[in-house]
């Protein structure tokens, strides 16, 4: 069956200018126009804006999508499992939010007492679903699946306190980064006390070791995204930070 761009538009719950946006774009062309110059969109095209919302469920940006859309690798079943695996994940995440949300009005109304750490189980395993996704991956190459699994265990467990304190260590070592990396000298005072903060911040969620600390050092400058979010504190603090980290770890 095949339809027209306002038919498709009903269907699929897009609007019509965004499926012209995709064909300007190249990631959804129709499979050809009537004589009157309407797209038409066959069951090839509808499969593909389906996989296209999806990635786009998931925050893939359209590029991204289209890339692997036209990969030759490209394997309509391997996706959809994988699209499956990320919403039963996400439904796992927002039924603890639930839950939360369930005891904290049960709380309100005095049908029962909730300790602190039940508010914000939801909150930290929706962190933590965040985190697997952008870096669970690389994370798991390079120490190990028993090493991520207690990392997460640990993270999970931190109370209420524990987690505002990391939090204002965070936010004081950004700060020391950002007034060391003004002094130019990655062995200096300044630069020290910013990687001993972040020492004390990696303590909150994983067994402190030098050698640890410095493979993450390495791996913040041979990923982009680490390298990005480091260089948001300023320009070239990644580079800087890392040799901090160095230097740091021999003494």
């Amino acid at each position: 069956m095949e339809y027209k761009v306002h038919d498709l538009s009903k269907i699929a719950g897009v609007s019509t200018r965004t499926l012209r946006y995709y064909d300007e774009i190249g990631i959804l062309h129709p499979r050809g126009t009537t004589e009157a110059g309407y797209r038409l969109y066959g069951a090839a095209e509808i499969d593909r804006l389906q996989e296209i919302l999806f990635y786009r469920e998931l925050g893939v940006g359209l590029e991204e999508i289209r890339k692997i859309l036209d990969s030759k690798d490209f394997d309509r079943e391997k996706s959809l499992k994988g699209h499956l695996d990320a919403l039963l994940k996400k439904q796992e995440e927002l039924g603890i939010l639930i839950q939360t949300v369930k005891k904290t009005i049960s709380t309100l109304k005095g049908e029962k007492t909730m300790r602190d750490q039940e508010k914000f189980e939801g909150f930290k395993k929706e962190m933590l679903e965040e985190n697997e996704a952008q870096y669970g991956t690389e994370i798991r190459e390079k120490y190990g699946e028993e090493a991520v699994e207690a990392s997460n265990k640990k993270f999970m467990s931190l109370s209420k306190e524990q987690f505002k304190e990391a939090e204002d260590v965070q936010n004081e070592f950004a700060k020391a980064l950002k007034e060391a990396l003004a002094t130019g000298d990655p062995a200096g005072e300044l630069a020290q006390e910013a990687c001993e903060l972040h020492k004390k911040w990696l303590s909150f969620f994983a067994k402190y070791s030098k050698e640890y600390h410095k493979g993450l050092a390495d791996m913040y400058m041979a990923d982009e995204r680490f390298k990005a979010y480091y260089d948001k504190i300023a320009d070239g603090a990644c580079a800087f930070f890392h040799d901090a980290i160095m230097i740091y770890c021999q003494k």
